[in-house]
C-alpha cells in the first residue's frame, strides 16, 4: 500500500458513521414519514373501535386489534428497522424468526397460565365453602 493509500484510507472526509454494503437499502426521508403516517393509523384505527364502542362483540374487537398490531409490527420492522429478506445475507431474516418463535411461545405460555389461575382460583360458593375441609 503507497503513502497516498494510507493518506486516503484515513481521510476523515471519507470515513462514514454507518458501514453498509454497497447496494443495500438505506432509509429516506419519504420512507420515514410513509412509515410514520402508516403507524399513527394503525394506531388510530384501533383506538377508535375500543374508544368508540364500534363493535359489539368484545372477541372481535380484540382480534381486529391485534391484526392491526402485527401490521404495525411489520410496517415498523420494514420502514425503520429495514429488514429483508437480503440484508446482511439473510441473517437478519434468520433472527426475526427466532424472535417471533420467542414471542409466540411467551404469550401462547402467559395466555395458558392466566387462564388456568382464572379456572383454578375463581371463588366458591357459600355451599362449597362450608364443606370444605
Amino acid at each position: 500500500m503507497s503513502t497516498a493509500d494510507t493518506e486516503q484510507a484515513y481521510d476523515p472526509r471519507h470515513v462514514h458513521s454507518h458501514h453498509h454494503p454497497e447496494g443495500e437499502a438505506h432509509g429516506t426521508f419519504k420512507g420515514y414519514v410513509t412509515g410514520f403516517i402508516l403507524s399513527v393509523i394503525l394506531t388510530a384505527i384501533p383506538f377508535w373501535l375500543v374508544m368508540g364502542d364500534v363493535l359489539p362483540s368484545k372477541q372481535a374487537t380484540v382480534f381486529i386489534i391485534m391484526g392491526f398490531a402485527v401490521v404495525q409490527i411489520l410496517v415498523h420492522m420494514i420502514y425503520f428497522l429495514h429488514m429483508n429478506t437480503s440484508s446482511e445475507g439473510g441473517w437478519n431474516m434468520l433472527a426475526m424468526i427466532f424472535t417471533l418463535v420467542l414471542v409466540v411461545i411467551t404469550l401462547a405460555g402467559s395466555l395458558w397460565v392466566m387462564f388456568n389461575m382464572n379456572e383454578n382460583m375463581m371463588p366458591v360458593s357459600a355451599h362449597e365453602m362450608r364443606n370444605a375441609p
